[in-house]
């Protein structure tokens, strides 16, 4: 059984506001990310723009994107690009 996303899953809202705050510094230099899913705990993310191509995207994706999420949200576990 496929399992159902909702709009009201206040964690999945929760990654949707850091994400859309933190937007904003990506595009800045040409990039941006889409989310993707939450699946137990750990973030979907797709790195699109200069981010898709760039070396340092994993060290934005980690020490940036990964840390704010679980600074703000605890239950966060971990960020992957997908």
């Amino acid at each position: 059984m496929e399992q159902q996303e909702t709009q009201s899953d206040p964690l999945k809202q929760k990654v949707e506001e850091v994400i859309e705050s933190l937007r904003p510094a990506l595009q800045m230099d040409g990039g941006d990310m889409e989310f993707v899913g939450l699946e137990e705990g750990t973030v979907l993310l797709r790195l699109t723009g200069a981010c898709a191509g760039c070396p340092m995207s994993t060290m934005t994706l980690k020490m940036g994107i990964e840390a704010r999420l679980k600074q703000v949200i605890p239950e966060i576990k971990g960020v992957v690009a997908i």
